[in-house]
């Protein structure tokens, strides 16, 4: 009898522990769901303040067509992208032309003090701001549930289940670096 129930409580204690460590990488997952919609809303809000910028700036530089054209085939490859890394590189290659065509505002002083612009341009600022929290918690919560699925005794639970890997949101180095403008 005893030993019957010796069994049983281990049989408890290991369902107990299987569900526990189910739930647990379901919450993470979800967490992830959440971080990505978290980034998606940021994006979205930066892609719709873009053509407003670009108007803007129009009028007051509109022989920089390049710049102008290169910000709004950046955007639009942005709005087309799909999963991390490729809204990454998307992301990645909007920055850069963002910070092109506002490194522009210094060659038109009447652009810079437009109050318009200067709206739009700390618009941005601040959506840059919520972009880079929300891609941290994003990254942060990307490394927790990999590590889950990875170890002891995770691992036991997330192959067969389907728990797999998840990419990161990362910057490359070409926009991290500093914007040439030539004029």
């Amino acid at each position: 009898m005893i030993a019957l129930l010796v069994i049983l409580a281990l049989v408890v204690v290991a369902v107990v522990f299987f569900v526990a460590q189910y739930n647990g990488l379901v919450r993470l997952r979800n967490r992830i769901e959440n971080a990505w919609a978290q980034i998606d809303v940021q994006l979205k809000r930066r892609w719709d303040l873009i053509p407003n910028l670009v108007e803007t700036v129009k009028g007051y530089a509109s022989h920089e067509s390049e710049t102008l054209e290169r910000v709004i085939a950046a955007r639009n490859a942005a709005v087309a992208a799909e999963g991390p890394a490729a809204t990454a590189r998307s992301e990645n290659m909007l920055t850069g032309a963002l910070r092109q065509l506002f490194a522009l505002s210094e060659a038109y002083p009447d652009l810079k003090a437009n109050q318009n612009f200067l709206e739009l341009q700390e618009e941005l600022t601040a959506t840059e701001g919520r972009i880079a929290y929300a891609r941290q918690y994003y990254n942060d919560t990307v490394l927790r549930y990999n590590n889950k699925i990875q170890t002891f005794p995770g691992v036991l639970i997330a192959g067969p289940f389907g728990f797999t890997p998840r990419e990161y949101f990362e910057a490359d180095d070409e926009s991290r670096g500093t914007v040439r403008v030539e004029f």
